[in-house]
C-alpha cells in the first residue's frame, strides 16, 4: 500500500511550500463561486449536481504538477496548471448535465372551441357557437401586447385554427377553415392538441368553451398532465336544458328468420314528455308501414309485421314524425337495422351513370344465359357500407370512372372483398384502371394491377397547371387545397403538374411544374398556401402559359377554379394558349354574376377545354379528378392484338383459338398475381419485348379480383361478344372470382348498447368441442380495424365487446379454431346516430372538475381580457447547452 501511494503521490523533486497551494484554493474558489454563481441567478442549472463530487480529483492534478517539476518556468507553470485544472472544471460541469434557463413573462394562451352539434343549437337570439366566436375574438384582439393567443376548434376531432402569435388577423371576425366532425365532442383531444400548440418557454394557459358533453374520448387521462406541465384551464361554459325530446332507441328484429313466414319488428321510442306523432316503417327506403301514434313520457314500445318472400339484404328504418315544437333533435328520430336473408348469391354490375348501355349488354346477357341472377345499377346507386353488398357474390365495374364514386362507396367495396369474400372484376374501357382515375385509390390496392406503368419503354407524359382563386364559401380554400391534392394524385409519377395562386407577393407559383412523384413535398406547400382573390387572370395565366410551353410533355392542360370576378384575359393570350395546343378548364364556384359566368365559359370554349358551374362544392373532386384523368389517355392502346395464354387456369377450360381484341388499356400485373392471358411481346429496336396483361387474378383478403384490360363489349371485344364460346368465358370467369358458400356451424350477431358493441357467436356443430374465437370489427372514420378475442360464457356461446367510434355500419368477421375446424362467420351492426343526439343537458360538474384539477377558473360572456391575461406568473424553462461547453473543451 505504501508503495502504491508513493506512485499515486509521488515526492515533489523539489522542497515544498504551503504558498504553492494558493494556485488550488483560488481556483476551487472561483469555480465554486461561477456554478454556484449561475445556479442561483437561475442562468444555468445542472441537471445531475452529484457529479461535481469529481472535483476531488483536482488536489490530486495539483500535487502532480507540484511534484512533477516540468521544468517549465514559474508563469508557464501556474498557467499550465490553471488550464488542467479548468479542462476538469469544464468536463465535471459538463458531466452535471448543465441547461441554460430562460425566464419568460409573456402569457399564450390557446382557446379551445367546441363547435359540436351539441353547442350549434339554437339558444334563445343567437347560435352558441357564434357567441363563443365573437367571445374569443373580442378578448384575443384586446390581449396585452407580447403575448400569444391561438385557436383550436373541435368536436369528434380537432384542429388548430390560429396557431398561437402575437398578431392575429380579425378584421373579419374569425371564420372557421377546418373541416370538423361534429357529431361528437372529444374534450381529450382537443385540450391534448391546444396544450402541444402552447410554447414551452412561455407560460401556457387554455381557455375551454363548451358544454362539457363528452361523447368520445376520456377526459381524465389529460387533465393530470396538464397539471403537472402547469398549464390551467379556464372554462366558459356553454348551458342549456331541453324539455322536450323523441327519440327511437330501438329498431329490434328477429336473429334468424326462414322465407315465407311472418315475424315481428319492435320499434322502442322514448320521450322526455307524453305527446303524438306518426311512426314510419320503411324496408330498403319503401314504406311498408304507418301509424299514428301517442306516447306517454319515457320508453313505448310498437310492433309491426313483417314477411320476406326472397333471400337478400333487408334494411329496416323506423322514423318517429313529431311536430318541431316538441322536438329539438331531428338526428335521433330513425333507427336503422338489417336482416340477411342467405340464398343464391347474386352478380352486381356497376356502370357510368352517363355511360352507354353498349358497353354492359352483352356481359349481362351472357351471365342471365348462365342462370345467374343480375343487378344492373349505375356508380351513383353503388351501397356506401359493405353489408348492403352482402347479397352479392361477385362486383363487376364496367367501363366507369372513379369521379362517379365517392370515397365510402370504394370503401364499402374493399371492405366487402377483404372481409366478406365477394369477388371483384375490372371490365376495361376508356373509363377504366387508370384512365378512369382509379391510381392511388384502395380500388387499385384491391385489383390484381397496378395504374403505374412508368416501367414501360414509351409512355408519353403529361403537363398540368393548375390556378387557384380563393373560394369564397365555407370552408373554400380548405376544399380548393385538399381537391388539388387529390388531382395530383391520379396523375402518373412523371406527369408534371404545377400550381399558381394569387399570395402575398402577387401573382405567384405556388410551386413550379414538377414531377407528381414528389407528391409528398407538393401537398406540405398546398397545405401551407395562402391563397388570395387576383385582380386578372391574365397574368397568372400568362406564367402558366410559360410554363407549360417550356414543358416537353406531349399533352398539356390547365384547370382555374375561380368565381370570375378578376379581369379577363386578352383574345391574343387565349389565342396563344389555342396555337400551344393547350386546353383550359374552367369551374365556376359561386360567380357573383352572369358576367363573371360568362367569362369563365369564353375561356374554356375560345381553347378547346370544358366548363364546370357545379352547384354544390362536393362535386368538385370529382371534376378535378376528371380534368386530370386528360392527361392520361395515352394509356389506352387502340390496337389489335391476339390474347396469348400466360399462366393455366380453369377459366380458359375447353376455350380454344381466342378471337382477337381491338383495344385495353395499358396496366401492370402485381407480382404476386396470376397473368392469365397477355398480349404478344413487343419487340423494339433493341430486340427486347414487353407484355402487357389482359386477364389478371389476385387473392385479396378473403376475396378474389380480376382484370380484364380490354372490354367485354361490341368495342374492343366485338370479336369475342359474336365468338360462340362468349358465354362459356363468362361463365367460367364469374365462376373462378365469385365468392364460394361454405355451410358453417358458426351464427353470428352483434348488437350495440350505450358506448359499446357486442358481438355473439352461437357454436351449432353437433359435437360443440371449445374453439379459439378471433372477431376483426370494422367500422367508420376510417379507423384501422379492431381485433376481438371471444370469451366462451356459455357450452356454445362466445362474447366480446369493443367500444364504439361514431355513427355507421360496422362489419365483424368471426374466425373459430380448434379440434380440426376452422369456420368463418360474417355479420354487422348499425350505429344510427351519435351519444351527441341524446344529450338534452349541457354537464357544468365536469366542466367545474377540469378547472378543479387544473387551476383554473370559470369564466362568462362579461370576462374582460385582463381576467384571462394578467394572471402571470414568470416561467422558467431550460435547454441543453452541452455545445458551449465541447467548444471550451476543444480551445482548452
Amino acid at each position: 500500500m505504501p508503495v502504491f501511494l508513493q506512485r499515486l503521490f509521488p515526492r515533489p523533486r523539489r522542497p515544498f511550500q504551503w504558498s504553492q497551494a494558493v494556485v488550488l484554493l483560488v481556483f476551487v474558489v472561483v469555480y465554486a463561486a461561477v456554478v454556484l454563481g449561475l445556479e442561483l441567478s437561475n442562468t444555468m442549472l445542472f441537471v445531475w449536481p452529484e457529479a461535481f463530487g469529481l472535483m476531488l480529483l483536482t488536489p490530486w492534478v495539483w500535487w502532480l504538477h507540484v511534484a512533477g517539476g516540468s521544468g517549465l518556468g514559474r508563469t508557464r507553470g501556474v498557467v499550465a496548471l490553471w488550464t488542467r485544472l479548468a479542462l476538469i472544471g469544464l468536463f465535471v460541469m459538463l458531466l452535471a448535465e448543465p441547461r441554460a434557463v430562460r425566464t419568460s413573462d409573456v402569457v399564450a394562451v390557446m382557446y379551445t372551441v367546441d363547435i359540436s352539434d351539441s353547442v350549434g343549437r339554437e339558444t334563445d337570439d343567437e347560435n352558441a357557437q357564434d357567441q363563443a366566436l365573437q367571445f374569443v375574438a373580442s378578448t384575443m384582439s384586446k390581449k396585452p401586447e407580447g403575448d400569444q393567443a391561438g385557436l383550436v376548434v373541435f368536436g369528434r376531432n380537432s384542429a388548430v385554427e390560429l396557431p398561437p402569435a402575437e398578431v392575429t388577423p380579425l378584421e373579419d371576425g374569425i371564420l372557421l377553415n377546418s373541416l370538423i366532425d361534429r357529431d361528437a365532442t372529444n374534450l381529450e383531444q382537443s385540450l391534448s392538441l391546444a396544450a402541444a400548440m402552447l410554447p414551452a418557454e412561455n407560460r401556457g394557459r387554455i381557455v375551454l368553451i363548451s358544454d362539457g358533453t363528452e361523447t368520445a374520448g376520456d377526459l381524465r387521462g389529460i387533465l393530470d398532465e396538464l397539471k403537472s406541465r402547469e398549464i390551467a384551464v379556464d372554462v366558459m361554459p356553454i348551458t342549456y336544458s331541453y324539455e322536450s325530446e323523441v327519440w327511437v332507441e330501438q329498431l329490434e328484429l328477429p336473429r334468424n328468420v326462414k322465407l315465407g313466414e311472418p315475424y315481428d319488428a319492435d320499434v322502442v321510442i322514448s320521450s322526455l314528455k307524453s305527446g303524438s306523432g306518426n311512426l314510419v316503417l320503411k324496408e330498403n327506403d319503401r314504406t311498408i308501414a304507418e301509424r299514428a301514434i301517442t306516447f306517454p313520457a319515457g320508453k313505448s314500445r310498437y310492433t309491426f309485421p313483417i314477411f320476406l318472400r326472397s333471400a337478400g339484404y333487408y334494411e329496416y328504418s323506423a322514423t318517429v314524425i313529431v311536430e318541431q315544437g316538441d322536438d329539438s333533435w331531428k338526428e335521433n328520430n330513425t333507427v336503422l337495422n338489417y336482416l340477411f336473408v342467405e340464398g343464391e348469391g347474386k352478380v352486381l354490375v356497376v356502370t357510368d351513370p352517363r355511360g352507354n348501355p353498349a358497353d354492359h349488354e352483352s356481359l349481362v346477357r351472357a351471365i342471365r344465359e348462365n342462370q345467374r341472377g343480375v343487378d344492373v345499377r349505375n356508380a351513383y346507386e353503388f351501397p356506401r357500407d359493405a353489408l348492403s353488398l352482402m347479397s352479392y357474390d361477385l362486383v363487376i365495374f364496367v367501363n366507369v370512372g372513379v369521379e362517379a364514386f365517392d370515397v365510402v362507396q370504394m370503401g364499402a367495396l374493399q371492405d366487402s372483398v377483404e372481409n366478406l369474400g365477394i369477388g371483384f372484376l375490372m371490365v376495361g374501357g376508356p373509363n377504366s384502371f387508370g384512365p378512369g382515375g382509379y391510381r392511388k385509390t384502395v380500388i387499385e390496392e384491391i385489383l390484381p394491377v397496378e395504374m403505374d406503368i412508368t416501367k414501360k419503354k414509351v409512355l408519353p407524359k403529361g403537363a398540368l397547371a393548375i390556378i387557384l382563386h380563393t373560394c369564397e364559401f365555407p370552408e373554400g380554400n380548405t376544399w380548393g387545397k385538399r381537391i388539388t391534392k387529390q388531382a395530383i394524385k391520379v396523375l402518373h409519377p412523371q406527369d408534371e403538374v404545377g400550381v399558381l395562386v394569387y399570395g402575398s407577393t402577387g401573382e405567384q407559383w405556388l410551386f413550379e411544374l414538377t414531377p407528381a412523384r414528389e407528391y409528398a413535398s407538393l401537398a406540405t406547400k398546398i397545405n401551407g398556401a395562402v391563397i388570395g382573390d387576383m385582380p386578372s387572370f391574365a397574368s397568372t395565366m400568362s406564367m402558366g402559359l410559360a410554363g407549360l410551353k417550356k414543358s416537353d410533355a406531349s399533352a398539356k392542360h390547365m384547370i382555374v377554379i375561380s368565381d370570375g370576378d378578376p379581369q379577363p384575359p386578352t383574345p391574343k393570350l387565349l389565342a396563344d394558349f389555342k396555337s400551344s395546343q393547350i386546353t383550359i378548364s374552367t369551374i365556376s364556384i359561386f360567380p357573383h354574376g352572369g358576367r363573371e359566368v360568362q367569362i369563365m365559359q369564353q375561356i374554356a370554349s375560345a381553347t378547346g377545354g370544358r366548363y364546370y358551374f357545379p352547384d354544390d362544392p362536393s362535386l368538385l373532386p370529382s371534376i378535378f379528378i376528371k380534368e386530370s384523368n386528360t392527361l392520361k389517355r395515352t394509356m389506352i392502346q387502340n390496337e389489335t392484338v391476339q390474347p396469348e395464354v400466360g399462366f393455366p387456369s380453369p377459366i380458359l377450360k375447353g376455350l380454344d383459338g381466342l378471337p382477337q381484341l381491338h383495344g385495353y388499356v395499358l396496366t401492370t400485373a402485381k407480382p404476386r398475381a396470376e397473368t392469365i392471358l397477355q398480349t404478344p411481346p413487343k419487340i423494339d429496336k433493341t430486340g427486347e419485348g414487353e407484355i402487357d396483361p389482359l386477364l389478371v387474378l389476385y387473392k385479396r383478403g378473403l376475396g378474389t379480383t380480376a382484370a380484364f384490360t380490354s372490354d367485354l363489349s361490341t368495342n374492343w371485344g366485338k370479336d369475342w361478344v359474336s365468338w360462340e364460346r362468349y358465354r362459356a368465358f363468362v361463365q367460367q370467369l364469374v365462376t373462378r372470382i365469385s365468392r364460394v358458400h361454405r355451410k358453417g356451424q358458426l351464427r353470428l350477431w352483434s348488437y350495440a348498447e350505450g358506448g359499446r358493441g357486442t358481438v355473439v357467436v352461437e357454436d351449432f356443430h353437433p359435437d360443440a368441442t371449445p374453439l379459439n374465437l378471433v372477431a376483426v370489427v370494422a367500422g367508420p372514420h376510417d379507423r384501422a380495424p379492431e381485433s376481438l378475442v371471444l370469451k366462451q360464457v356459455g357450452p356454445t356461446r362466445y362474447q366480446a365487446s369493443f367500444p364504439l367510434w361514431g355513427k355507421g355500419r360496422y362489419q365483424v368477421r368471426a374466425t373459430g379454431e380448434g379440434d380440426g375446424r376452422k369456420e368463418t362467420t360474417h355479420g354487422g351492426l348499425i350505429v344510427s346516430y351519435s351519444p351527441e343526439y341524446l344529450k338534452f343537458n349541457s354537464d357544468p360538474l365536469l366542466l367545474q372538475e377540469i378547472v378543479d384539477r387544473t387551476g383554473g377558473q370559470m369564466l362568462d360572456p362579461t370576462t374582460k381580457p385582463e381576467q384571462i391575461y394578467n394572471r402571470r406568473k414568470p416561467k422558467s424553462s431550460s435547454r441543453q447547452v452541452f455545445d458551449w461547453f465541447l467548444v471550451g473543451l476543444a480551445c482548452l
